[in-house]
């Protein structure tokens, strides 16, 4: 019997539990996930529940993809270099083993040609959170040359770019004040990782302005890594203004799909998943 969760705050939004109950039914699986709103305060007793309560892993989204690299006793390879974790395995000695499976759903999102037409150029990625990060990560195996970070808090997210500095010498990264933010005529594609936009969370507004976004070349990508609602008002705006989009629907479906695969040894089948949320979204 699987046992999985989502913690994070806040979940109202969350369709992670339709996702992976759909391919537990589709496997013919014994198994539940559920929704665990954690607020920071919260996390340390949340995640001894998590210990204790016969759960056999769990996702983990905003606010504690970073802090719950604390409780890790192991991780993989990205959940290292990205030094967050979304995906976490409880063992059979009750260990925690952390994965970070955003890098791999935000690059299997851009089809190829776009991934080709990115190498040796340069992206804008609004926010610097733990999705921020998987999305520099997943940049850097697509060989872009600079990554512009727009943050609110720009010495909250110094640290964040030090450490991409260390890890990634070969591109360059600059931080820069999200208020400041006028042209995007260097960029090729244009990420936002911030919850602005999310259902519950400022829907229906965009993290930028259009007279921001029409800056950006022509032949350029906006993709937004929020899902629900499935076309945010930064998409529409983009999509108006004839640029190619890019929604959080296929990283999410395929960094769940992972997830999946990390927990239970079986092979997810992403269509079916895909399928699951995009019914959710329409009721």
């Amino acid at each position: 019997m699987y046992k999985f969760a989502v913690i994070g705050y806040p979940l109202t939004q969350s369709l992670s539990p339709v996702m992976h109950n759909a391919m537990l039914k589709e496997l013919g699986l014994e198994g539940s996930y559920e929704i665990l709103e954690t607020e920071s305060e919260d996390l340390i007793t949340r995640v001894k529940q998590l210990r204790s309560q016969g759960y056999t892993g769990f996702n983990v989204t905003i606010p504690h993809k970073v802090p719950i690299t604390l409780f890790l006793d192991e991780f993989d390879y990205s959940a290292d270099i990205a030094g967050c974790a979304n995906t976490v395995k409880i063992m059979e000695d009750k260990t925690f083993y952390g994965y970070n499976t955003d890098i791999y759903g935000f690059q299997t999102a851009i089809d190829k040609e776009t991934q080709k037409s990115l190498t040796g150029k340069t992206v804008s990625i609004l926010g610097t959170g733990g999705a921020a990060r998987a999305a520099a990560i997943a940049f850097s195996n697509i060989k872009v040359k600079q990554i512009d970070f727009y943050a609110r808090n720009i010495i909250n997210a110094q640290n964040v770019i030090n450490f991409l500095r260390t890890s990634f010498p070969q591109i360059t990264f600059n931080l820069k004040q999200m208020q400041s933010l006028r042209d995007l005529s260097t960029s090729q594609m244009l990420v936002n990782s911030t919850p602005i936009g999310m259902r519950g969370k400022a829907m229906g507004t965009s993290p930028i302005d259009e007279s921001v976004l029409k800056t950006l070349p022509k032949d350029a990508a906006v993709y937004d890594i929020v899902y629900n609602p499935l076309k945010t008002e930064l998409l529409k705006q983009a999509q108006n203004n004839g640029y190619k989009t890019i929604t959080g629907l296929d990283m999410f479906v395929h960094q769940g799909a992972k997830a999946f695969e990390i927990w239970t040894g079986q092979k997810a089948k992403p269509e079916v998943m895909k399928i699951a949320v995009l019914e959710a979204l329409a009721e």
